[in-house]
């Protein structure tokens, strides 16, 4: 019988993997986890440096969640939320909308995060319709930002090589502006950066009665971890409520303690008309997304003559996935995990500022929480960037992930916009993990310099 690897290759479409990676001899089937660990088919252990997709705060092996999933199995596998709730589903959005901020009360459930960046679009455009705006169809994105792959969410995505196979079938409504990578305050206030003035140019330029919502991240991961600078959140608010649109802050990643907060938006101080989330909500146990919508915004939609919101699927708030979510929540509640993501971010950022201290090949790290990157150059000390063939070879020609696959640590080699390395471990990483991380990733830096210098 053929072994795991070559019926992976005869039979398993993988996602975003190059065809030369996934035929490789050497093609990694994991097999277990516990904590921040993997374990693969021959028994090689791996620090999990990106929790899984930015998604198993709380790490591997957890009994409890997978209890509360086997519970509720037994007793109710699946009832849908069309026109019935049932309990797990009620409590889980009943937790959501008790820790979201001010009046982002009202929860709507999905599979995913993609699915959830499809509902704020579609639940948007229910408002404006409902208050009469037909016009209002036109979103404003950010260039890099990533928003999943569904063609209205993919539409709103600024990654070139993600977004243009596609471009003839999604919808001309967005408007991409720059993000907060190159956005310094130098001294000056928010409302005086170039990157929050173009966004209200864009409104302006698009005419503001055609525009139906703002989305960002609030700290983006497309371009790398990508912090906004002091009071971009607050002008957002102000542009949108002087133009009459909506206001998305996209919390897929950011959400659930990533930045040590149950909202990323919170951290900044933000309140947005509807957030979106997913990936931390079960800590990936079980797949769920959606969106945490205002009050006044659902009581518009309801109140209108279609009196519903115009939307669903048939897996939305299953019962398993909510009670996953439910156990998750209380866990990431009653074990202190935010507490934890903030006392020990500052050991993070710091120890991977002293990596990027000790290595030339280290252009910048950027980050908070425990979300953060590594962007990379040829020699930061005589200034020179990758040659275009660097770039190649490292992202696209597998060097990279070599280096990463053999110290063993699951980083994400990352091409978008410049040579990177995400890393956002677990939640419940303590300083041993952390340093562990560390060293492992100073190996990846380590055979990075000793390539670049071989190179040239």
């Amino acid at each position: 019988m053929p072994d795991d690897r070559e019926r992976a290759r005869r039979h398993l479409v993988p996602h975003f993997t190059s065809a030369s990676a996934w035929n490789a001899d050497d093609l990694v089937v994991i097999e277990r986890g516990e904590g921040c660990y993997l374990w693969d088919a021959d028994g090689n252990e791996y620090l999990d440096g990106l929790a899984g997709l930015f998604c198993t705060n709380l790490g591997h092996g957890r009994s409890d969640l997978t209890a509360a999933a086997a519970k509720q199995m037994d007793q109710l596998a699946f009832s849908s939320n069309w026109g019935f709730a049932h309990p797990s589903a009620i409590e889980a959005a009943s937790m959501i909308a008790s820790a979201a901020p001010g009046d982002l009360d009202r929860v709507f459930f999905v599979n995913s995060g993609s699915e959830a960046v499809e509902s704020a679009l579609k639940l948007a455009r229910c408002f404006h319709l409902a208050n009469g705006e037909e016009q209002r169809v036109k979103v404003i994105a950010r260039h890099w930002a990533y928003h999943g792959t569904t063609l209205g969410a993919l539409a709103l995505t600024g990654i070139p090589r993600v977004r243009d196979p596609f471009a003839p079938m999604i919808a001309d409504n967005v408007r991409h502006v720059s993000n907060t990578l190159d956005c310094r305050q130098s001294g000056r206030s928010a409302s005086e950066l170039p990157c929050v003035a173009e966004i209200e140019q864009a409104i302006e330029a698009e005419g503001a009665e055609t525009v139906s919502m703002v989305i960002a991240e609030p700290v983006q991961n497309g371009r790398g971890a990508l912090v906004p600078p002091d009071g971009y959140w607050q002008e957002l608010r102000r542009i949108c409520d002087t133009h009459g649109v909506l206001l998305c802050a996209d919390e897929v990643i950011n959400s659930f303690g990533r930045l040590g907060y149950w909202f990323g938006c919170e951290r900044f101080g933000a309140q947005p008309d509807i957030i979106t989330f997913a990936k931390g909500v079960t800590s990936a146990y079980a797949p769920l997304g959606g969106i945490v919508a205002t009050n006044s915004l659902m009581e518009r939609v309801w109140d209108s003559p279609v009196a519903m919101f115009a939307h669903g699927s048939t897996f939305g708030g299953h019962p398993v996935a909510t009670a996953v979510a439910v156990a998750n929540m209380s866990a990431l509640r009653d074990e202190g995990v935010f507490g934890d993501v903030l006392r020990h971010e500052t050991h993070l950022g710091a120890g991977l500022r002293g990596l990027m201290a000790a290595h030339p090949c280290v252009k910048d790290v950027r980050g908070t929480g425990f979300f953060y990157a590594v962007e990379l150059m040829r020699d930061r000390t005589a200034g020179t960037d990758l040659t275009e063939a660097e770039f190649v070879s490292l992202l696209t020609g597998g060097v990279l992930d070599r280096f990463v696959r053999e110290a063993r640590v699951l980083v994400r080699p990352d091409a978008r916009g410049a040579a990177m390395l995400m890393i956002a471990p677990p939640l419940v990483a303590d300083i041993a993990v952390i340093d562990d991380l560390l060293s492992r990733v100073d190996q990846v830096l380590d055979r990075t310099s000793g390539w670049l210098l071989a190179s040239r």
